[in-house]
């Protein structure tokens, strides 16, 4: 295959059609800010207490039938248990006082057999009020947030495959359909279970968008555009739906009507499917010659360039696949089984570190739904950061700075005193920038290390790994259980750890993309040791000849 950037090179690096393709593109990852991230809302516990019925108590044994315990120094109203009616309501009725009369420590407890009172002052409604979700049953919260990131995995291995073969667009907005709903389909769940369920389907279709989405415009766009969409574009967009999100559900507190609104917003999107193209070089990799033609040339015009008589030469298929590419295929050769293996170590390291952070850091006081706007804002220099150092900065360089900033910062928190709890949360910021840089750098790396037919496959099997990191990490919080430096310890040296792996990859800094995976750059040491030139030649023979695309 001949070099598409070269081909394309009369289109220039900028444009009305690179600047249209790249905005509409953008608009894309707003939703995937917004839905999914609502758990934040719809899976809050408001305060709550054991409720009481209505059985004649006097005005002080209903105020004291709730036991007050000392958490943190102050009192609080348990939420979990109160004093058993039955001796109540006979102390009540036989005119005792609580306190005065009756010892409370002395009376017998018991859990909140008639349910619970909840607070309705931030929320009216929400999965933990409608399903009681709270005490025995506070478990299912957090199971249902990892339903979400099981479905990323999911969606990660299933959406490179299917966008390799049916194509970018298609899987862009197929996912698009299925996030909306899936996100209805939730607002209307009778149980928790269903819940669940349909949560894992929103995760799929919401990765898949992502992936697909991100995978599409770093092939359409021109190389300087590139940088600018996968770093700043990407992710800012996605910031912007993220902040978008609390004020949506500060308008709206009950949660069935939130997602049915959510899922609506997707709608929007059905007409950017005449105005968004196709990847011409996905389109070449088929054999498709005369499409991506047929959409370079209407490039050109939106350009107001000149395109060439003939961009794309029938002799360059000659070479190319027709098979169809597989997850597999990411493992075939020693070079590339090299540079998806560090992929993966790297990218479940970021996800480890970036959500151990996000739960150890102290919860903002005050409305939530500021907060919620804050923790996004936060993410939004990084961002901004990350484009402008890698217009310049090579990758590995930049990816190993901030890995060793993000593990430097988890492996020093453990030694804060506790007093000193401004210093602990000026780190944990420091650290969620250095974790956020790492994130944005990573997407465009791992894009520029893997050739244009199999860029999606080795996205979704990274994002994959990505996803066991973002599920793992609760558990490894929970190692703080039995020994609080634990956590910190792990998480920072599976962080550093990656980072000195990242020096073995090969540098992508002003190198065009692969199409092939002749293409594709060695990496360096480890795996590029001496070997000789018979056995590498039948090994890309071997395990990358060729073959026609396997039956439906």
């Amino acid at each position: 295959m001949g070099d598409y950037d070269d081909d394309t090179a009369f289109l220039g690096q900028s444009g009305p059609y690179f600047w249209t393709t790249f905005f509409l593109l953008n608009t894309v990852f707003v939703s995937t800010g917004f839905n999914g991230l609502y758990i934040v809302f719809v899976g809050a516990a408001p305060e709550h207490r054991c409720l009481v019925p209505d059985v004649n108590l006097t005005e002080a044994w209903t105020e004291a039938i709730i036991p007050v315990a000392v958490v943190d120094g102050e009192e609080v109203r348990r939420q979990c248990s109160r004093y058993r009616l039955d001796v109540v309501r006979n102390l009540s009725a036989a005119g005792y006082l609580p306190g005065r009369d009756v010892n409370l420590t002395d009376l017998e407890q018991e859990r909140c057999v008639d349910g619970w009172l909840y607070s309705k002052d931030v929320y009216r409604s929400n999965i933990v009020t409608e399903w009681d979700l709270v005490c025995g049953d506070e478990w299912k919260v957090p199971f249902a947030s990892s339903t979400l990131f099981v479905g990323y995995l999911f969606g990660s291995l299933i959406s490179g495959h299917l966008s390799d073969r049916y194509g970018r667009k298609k899987v862009v907005f197929v996912s698009l359909a299925a996030q909306c709903l899936s996100v209805l389909l939730q607002s209307f769940s009778h149980s928790w279970r269903m819940f669940c369920v349909m949560f894992l389907f929103v995760g799929a279709s919401q990765i898949s968008i992502y992936i697909s989405a991100f995978v599409l415009g770093t092939e359409v766009l021109s190389k300087t555009m590139r940088v600018l969409f996968t770093t700043l574009g990407a992710f800012l967009f996605y910031c912007i739906g993220y902040m978008t999100l609390p004020w949506i559900a500060y308008g709206i507190r009950e949660w069935r009507t939130l997602l049915a609104v959510l899922s609506m917003t997707s709608v929007v999107y059905i007409p950017l499917w005449w105005f968004i193209p196709e990847s011409p070089r996905w389109l070449i990799t088929q054999g498709r010659l005369e499409e991506a033609e047929v959409i370079v040339r209407e490039a050109a015009r939106k350009n107001k360039v000149a395109a060439p008589p003939v961009i794309f030469k029938e002799s360059e298929l000659g070479i190319l696949p027709s098979r169809t590419y597989s997850m597999l295929d990411v493992l075939r050769s020693r070079n590339m089984r090299c540079i998806t293996l560090m992929c993966l170590v790297l990218w479940m390291a970021i996800n480890v570190g970036y959500f151990g952070l996000s739960l150890n850091t102290s919860n903002l006081s005050g409305d939530p739904f500021m907060n919620c706007f804050l923790s996004a804002a936060s993410e939004v220099p990084a961002y901004i950061v990350s484009t402008l150092l890698l217009r310049r900065c090579p990758r590995k360089a930049l990816l190993s700075s901030f890995l060793v900033l993000g593990g430097g910062v988890l492996l020093l928190i453990q030694f804060i005193p506790n007093n000193l709890q401004y210093v602990a949360l000026a780190l944990e910021m420091t650290g969620k920038f250095g974790f956020t840089m790492a994130f944005s750098i990573v997407y465009i790396y791992t894009a520029e290390l893997y050739p244009t037919v199999l860029r999606n496959v080795g996205m979704g099997v990274c994002s994959s790994a990505a996803r066991v990191g973002s599920i793992t990490a609760p558990y490894v919080i929970y190692l703080g259980t039995y020994n609080k430096a634990l956590p910190y310890i792990l998480m920072g040296s599976l962080t550093i750890a990656s980072s000195v792996v990242n020096f073995f990859l090969p540098e992508t800094l002003d190198k065009d993309l692969p199409e092939t995976v002749e293409q594709m750059q060695q990496c360096q040491g480890l795996c590029n040791g001496p070997r000789k030139k018979k056995e590498e030649e039948e090994e890309e023979e071997g395990g990358l000849r060729p073959q026609a695309a396997p039956p439906l």
